[in-house]
Formats: C-alpha cells, structure tokens, sequence
C-alpha cells in the first residue's frame, strides 16, 4: 500500500512539472542567431574589419620599429661598454631605458585592455551592433519570438521585456536591507 502510494506521488511528481514545461513551451517561442556568420558575411563588416586592419598594421610597424631601435641601443651599449667611459655608458643606459619606457607606455595606450586599438575596434563594430540588436527586437517582435540566443557565444541577444527579473530582484534585495 505504501509502495503504491509512493510511486503514485513520484509520478505526479514527474509529470505535474512536464506538463508545466510543455504549456510553457507553446508559449515560449526561441530562436538563434550566429553572430561570427553575420559579421563574416555582412559587407559593412567587412570593410570596418579592412580599415581596423589597416591601422592595426600601420601600430604593428611603429611596434616594430620601436623593437628595432632599442635592440640597436642595447647592441650598441653591449659592444661598446669597455671603451666607453662610466658617464657615457650612463648616458647610453639611460637613453635604453628611455627608449623602453616609451615602447612600454606605446604598448600600453596601444595594444593594452582599454588601448587605442580596443576603442577603434569598438568604434568600428558598435554601430553594426546597434544595427544588428535593433533588427533582432524588430523581428522578435514581429515573430513572437520569446528569446533569442547567439550560438556563437552563447548569449541572449533579445528577449521579451517581460521575462525581465531585474526589478523584481533588485526590489527584494532592497526588502532585505
């Protein structure tokens, strides 16, 4: 009797949730977008990628450059240091480190996390974005699509305001304090 009892429970169990789910599903209408595709395919794309190249290019020299020049400095130093005299081989170091201390902060404003070329590339693709996540709401509204996903990176790209939970939580945080 008990054992009876219990798969009876188990089974409202598995199934009151399942069909929860399968309603919720005829509700809920989800489709996915590849953003590395857009972006390959897209021509506008491709000309910010050309022009964000060609400048990328253009630091890689300097970059370059700038290698070539400090090695020349240290080259220099290392040949010469027994004939020069404690002053002038003060006077080369300090130009070295010069030299090093402009090829670092060059690196930096350049190459580094909020450098020249991640605002350039921002720059370049924001628009296209933009452009992009408008499209997507438009269709997601017009289709009755619930969520959209991005199978590139596996992010929402659109969703129905009204699955929003952000208030709500921010509201009970408040509660607590």
């Amino acid at each position: 009797m008990k054992l009876k009892m219990v798969m009876t429970l188990l089974i409202a169990a598995i199934i009151v949730p399942a069909s929860a789910i399968s309603l919720l599903a005829q509700d809920v209408k989800i489709g996915y977008i590849d953003s590395i595709k857009i972006f390959a395919e897209y021509k506008e794309t491709q000309e910010a990628e050309r022009l964000y190249r060609q400048e990328v290019e253009q630091w890689t020299a300097q970059k370059q450059r700038m290698e070539q020049e400090i090695v020349k400095l240290r080259d220099e130093l290392q040949a010469q240091s027994l004939m020069l005299s404690e002053e002038k081989k003060a006077e080369k170091k300090l130009e070295l480190d010069r030299k090093m201390a402009e090829y670092e902060q060059f690196m930096d404003e350049t190459f580094g996390d909020d450098g020249l070329a991640a605002r350039r590339n921002k720059e370049l693709t924001q628009p296209i974005v933009e452009k992009i996540n408008r499209i997507l709401e438009d269709l997601g509204k017009e289709q009755g699509y619930t969520i959209v996903f991005d199978v590139a990176n596996a992010n929402i790209v659109y969703a129905d305001k009204a699955l929003d939970l952000t208030d709500a939580v921010l509201a009970k945080l408040n509660e607590l304090q």
